[in-house]
């Protein structure tokens, strides 16, 4: 297998985790259970890095005279990073607003 397409597979399983991971941290916020959340965000955040690196890899190797062949495999890698990407800033924002509906919730309550 060509080495650009085995780099852009990589980028898209991690880019793929990381969004799952994502989606899986607005789940626990919508249950209230915000640690579990945070748990899911910061494995998102380590996914979505070796996305990037991934990435990088291939900018560098653009940079240093060695063009990279844009095809459809790396045109759909590049669509999974930037959609994980949306979603993980997304799930921190939902896990903010449930933080104050749980808030809201609890001091009516009281």
């Amino acid at each position: 297998m060509d080495e650009n397409y085995a780099v852009a597979f990589q980028l898209i399983m991690n880019a793929g985790n990381s969004k799952s991971l994502s989606m899986m941290a607005m789940e626990s916020a919508r249950e209230f259970n915000f640690e579990e959340a945070e748990k899911y965000l910061k494995e998102a955040e380590l996914e979505m890095r070796s996305a990037h690196q991934s990435q990088i890899d291939l900018i560098q190797q653009e940079a240093q005279g060695n063009p990279v062949e844009v095809n459809i495999i790396l045109v759909h890698a590049q669509d999974h990073l930037t959609m994980a990407m949306m979603a993980k800033d997304q799930a921190a924002e939902v896990l903010n607003l449930y933080r104050m509906i749980k808030d809201l919730k609890d001091a009516i309550e009281k």
